[in-house]
């Protein structure tokens, strides 16, 4: 029996659909052409899979989500993960906080910032540079959003300049969308 996770870890859990995804093998040629622009070498995953319902939303949505988060100008690949991270805490999207979490451990090592986070949420203490990213993307993640301009100043304060200020815009934003999303498709669970 699946048991679905409420709690913020970095350990993956399966994304549980709350439909039936596309089946690959019967999959018509516009949702497999769609799904061609997921950045993966792990293959196809359920949520892709589910998103493929759209082929043309999935063929819009895929590009747009690999050029803000995998963009090789601007924001660190490592400080975009903390944003996404800090959407997916506001959001209480557990299994984007896992994976992105992740993400930023493994390219940073610093399994010190998500324990930090894990525990204390939004209140988590971070050193000066980490914590305006990570306040920013929480801010603006709020509904309404919080952000205000001194949280944006706060950001060039602590060296960002305007294109990794947009890219942090840009990776919060996305994920305010796509963790709702996820809510609304499908669950964290663990087997």
């Amino acid at each position: 029996m699946s048991e679905v996770v409420h709690t913020f870890t970095t350990t993956v859990p399966r994304w549980n659909p709350y439909v039936v995804p596309v089946d690959l093998e019967t999959a018509t040629e516009e949702q497999r052409s769609a799904m061609q622009a997921t950045p993966s070498n792990k293959g196809i995953s359920p949520y892709v899979l589910t998103l493929a319902h759209d082929p043309e939303s999935l063929a819009v949505r895929s590009p747009l989500f690999n050029l803000i988060m995998y963009g090789k100008d601007g924001l660190a690949s490592s400080e975009r993960e903390l944003g996404a991270v800090a959407a997916s805490v506001v959001n209480r999207c557990v299994y984007c906080a896992a994976v992105h979490a992740s993400r930023f451990t493994n390219q940073t090592k610093r399994g010190d910032v998500i324990e930090a986070v894990f525990t204390d949420g939004l209140n988590a203490a971070l050193d000066e540079h980490l914590q305006a990213i990570f306040d920013f993307s929480a801010r603006l993640s709020t509904t309404p959003p919080e952000a205000t301009a001194a949280d944006a100043q706060g950001l060039g304060d602590v060296g960002l300049d305007e294109l990794e200020r947009l890219d942090l815009v840009l990776s919060a934003a996305i994920f305010g969308w796509a963790n709702r999303l996820m809510h609304t498709l499908g669950e964290p669970v663990k087997d």
